[in-house]
């Protein structure tokens, strides 16, 4: 492997090594040989565009990995020992080590101000490269604000009338914005639709509804997915949109009624803030809260942000109707508590409200905690392979899928009477 390094460079190169097993490195020589061989290189280096080309990382993104992985030498040279040294901490190191590794890539311009400018530029090329879209088009800049947003930039740097975003800030972001995390995380694999976050779902609305009426973006689908695993990326269909099946809770719950599996829920209030909730287990009837630890609150304007369970209670999911206690609330919501829910939406389908929720860690969604809906959507969540057995699961009787009517005649000794 030569010993052109310098004695320290060696000893970053002895360390990172230990991470891999033989085979993997004689798997990354096997790479870096043929990349050297394209670099036209006799076999020394890789060279940037070639680098870039392969692992699909282009514009200032693409720029400032290979800088990062060549420690900033500027020689325009990747060398076996650069590549080993990078990936032994962007894949095997600790949780502090890969989060400073993908820190680092956001100051593209080098300078340890990791300003807005630099966040923004980042962001481009990310929506860019997982929407297809032509560099330098710039289609995405409204879904890059609601972005930055949710970004705080509390460094400030003598003489420098930008504001950085400090290593702290940027870990705050990333928990907020898991499918960005995910994406920064994933740059030396290669470049494929299985790399992880890459992968939108295929969104199904139908030919009745044109796609600039709905709320749900690709972007909002991609930000949304972030916690959700590749089987639930598949195809997303529109159940419900309030403008074309009507603003009510039983004909919400009769469009849904087909699909057994999971919903993204979705509202834009008449203040124009659109968020939701991720609905992991399917919307039936109960009088306490049910669900389980996959679900999850959103915000996708005017910012970006998602909230996943802490673990503090389980409130996860709530869907009542025809209640007469005051105790029971009629609507559907998730997390917090009774008449304090993190997200509520009342039976009328015309008010709810958002409150902070241990819950789910979630500060107000909408800007006030009342609001009142302009448009509400949901849609079926339909994983690979699901659909035969959605099928299976819609051959129950109504008491079968609306459980808690079924206990309740349990009680008095009527449940088997339509069976």
């Amino acid at each position: 492997m030569g010993n052109a390094q310098s004695p320290s460079t060696d000893t970053q190169f002895v360390s990172a090594s230990r991470a891999f097993s033989q085979k993997e490195l004689e798997d990354l020589k096997t790479l870096f040989v043929s990349l050297a061989a394209q670099s036209q290189s006799n076999a020394q280096y890789i060279s940037p565009s070639v680098f870039k080309a392969y692992f699909g990382i282009h514009g200032a993104l693409g720029d400032r990995m290979f800088n990062v992985i060549t420690r900033s030498r500027n020689d325009g040279k990747l060398t076996f020992e650069d590549l080993v040294i990078a990936k032994g901490t962007y894949e095997k190191g600790t949780k502090d080590e890969i989060d400073e590794f993908i820190y680092q890539l956001l100051d593209v311009t080098g300078d340890g101000i990791f300003g807005r400018s630099d966040i923004e530029a980042v962001l481009i090329v990310m929506l860019d490269d997982i929407l297809c879209s032509e560099p330098e088009s710039n289609p995405h800049q409204d879904i890059v604000s609601i972005f930055l947003n949710t970004a705080n930039f509390s460094e400030s740097h003598e003489g420098c009338a930008e504001s950085s975003m400090s290593f702290e800030d940027f870990r705050q972001w990333c928990a907020l914005l898991p499918s960005v995390r995910k994406y920064l995380g994933s740059l030396l694999s290669p470049s494929d639709p299985g790399r992880p976050c890459s992968q939108v779902p295929h969104i199904l609305h139908g030919q009745s509804i044109e796609s600039n009426l709905l709320l749900l973006k690709k972007e909002y689908a991609w930000h949304i997915g972030g916690v959700l695993s590749q089987r639930e990326l598949d195809e997303w269909k529109l159940l419900y949109h309030s403008a074309f099946n009507g603003q009510s809770f039983n004909t919400f719950l009769g469009s849904i009624s087909s699909n057994d599996g999971p919903t993204v829920l979705i509202i834009k209030d008449k203040e124009g803030y659109v968020y939701g909730g991720y609905a992991s287990q399917p919307w039936e009837k109960h009088a306490d809260f049910y669900g389980d630890m996959k679900s999850s609150l959103f915000q996708l304007y005017p910012r970006a942000s998602i909230f996943r369970p802490t673990g503090a209670n389980n409130n996860l999911q709530w869907c009542a109707v025809n209640f007469s206690s005051a105790s029971i609330s009629n609507g559907i919501g998730f997390g917090g508590q009774v008449n304090h829910f993190g997200l509520f939406l009342s039976a009328n389908f015309d008010q709810g409200h958002t409150f902070p929720s241990p819950t789910y860690g979630n500060p107000h969604l909408s800007r006030t905690s009342q609001f009142y809906p302009e448009v509400i959507e949901c849609w079926g969540v339909l994983p690979k392979g699901a659909q035969q057995g959605s099928q299976k699961t819609n051959k129950g009787t109504v008491l079968e899928r609306f459980k808690e009517d079924r206990h309740m005649l349990n009680m008095v000794g009527l449940a088997n009477s339509s069976e």
